[in-house]
């Protein structure tokens, strides 16, 4: 197969709640693209980006009792961080998400000076945004700033599901909750514009969604890329 050249590197997001499928949809695309021979790089927002990752998960650790590790089947977590709301973290979000989104920047400046030709980020500022009361003027208004600030990936997916099955893949917050944050990605997207969603799907109709977003984005046919499986 003739190597593909693009003209200049690829930023793509993957948004949703925890347990939408962003892993699996992640590695289907890293292997959609490895085999169009474009190299890849993977960047997690949480890790990689978030300013102060430690302090702020040993904050809310200690102040809210929030369960450490990540919840699955069978063995649920309680979290406690992003679902409390009460109004003076809202206040501490607006500023902490306004440092990260200058972290942003300087982490995909060297991202895209690193010769990777698809850059995949696990997880993006729209996360934290969707974490406001978007409801409200004023927090709206700072996310459509902030998202100006930010990067605009070529490709930014909000992978949408079901808050009772996502709650059941991966048990760390309540339904109830989950529910309010759909709504808020749901209200984020139409403020932005630049946001595609993904419908609720099987991991398989949502692969083939994902990969013909990007197939299109780099004016690939069908046949380029068929026998890609899921990892």
């Amino acid at each position: 197969m003739a190597e593909l050249q693009l003209h200049s590197p690829l930023v793509i997001s993957f948004s949703g709640l925890d347990g939408s499928g962003k892993t699996t949809q992640i590695e289907a695309l890293r292997h959609a693209a490895e085999e169009l021979s474009l190299t890849t790089t993977l960047i997690t927002f949480w890790d990689d980006v978030v300013v102060g990752t430690r302090f702020r998960s040993s904050f809310v650790h200690k102040v809210y009792g929030s369960e450490e590790g990540i919840g699955a089947p069978g063995r649920p977590v309680e979290r406690r961080d992003k679902n409390v709301r009460a109004w003076y973290l809202t206040v501490m979000r607006h500023l902490l998400y306004t440092v990260d989104a200058v972290s942003l920047r300087f982490v995909l400046s060297r991202a895209l000076r690193s010769g990777a030709q698809v850059i995949i980020v696990d997880r993006y500022l729209y996360d934290e945004l969707a974490n406001l009361p978007l409801e409200k003027r004023i927090s709206a208004n700072y996310a459509k700033l902030l998202a100006r600030i930010a990067p605009r990936p070529q490709l930014a997916f909000l992978l949408d599901a079901d808050p009772e099955l996502a709650r059941a893949r991966k048990p760390e917050y309540s339904v109830e909750f989950l529910c309010k944050s759909r709504r808020s990605y749901f209200r984020l997207s139409q403020l932005l514009g630049n946001i595609t969603v993904i419908p609720s799907l099987t991991l398989e109709e949502a692969r083939r969604e994902v990969i013909g977003c990007f197939r299109r984005l780099i004016g690939q046919s069908e046949p380029a890329l068929t026998g890609e499986r899921v990892a």
